[in-house]
């Protein structure tokens, strides 16, 4: 089986966290959307998602989102 990897563009490394998020204005509370980050780039994905007032959390990918 394959790691997984980063989710920002042109990143092949593999992820260490996810970065667990939703839009509000389109997505129910109880629906969230999961992106993959390698340690390079967790703080860039997190940080482009709440410039958009958007809820996000990061976990480590081995750990289980809150519900």
């Amino acid at each position: 089986m394959t790691s997984p990897q980063c989710s920002r563009a042109g990143c092949r490394a593999d992820a260490q966290w996810r970065v667990v998020w939703r839009n509000p204005r389109i997505h129910s509370a109880d629906r969230r959307k999961v992106w993959t980050a390698c340690p390079d780039h967790v703080g860039f994905l997190r940080d482009y998602l709440a410039s958009r007032s958007f809820p996000v959390e990061v976990l480590a990918l081995d750990t289980a989102p809150a519900s």
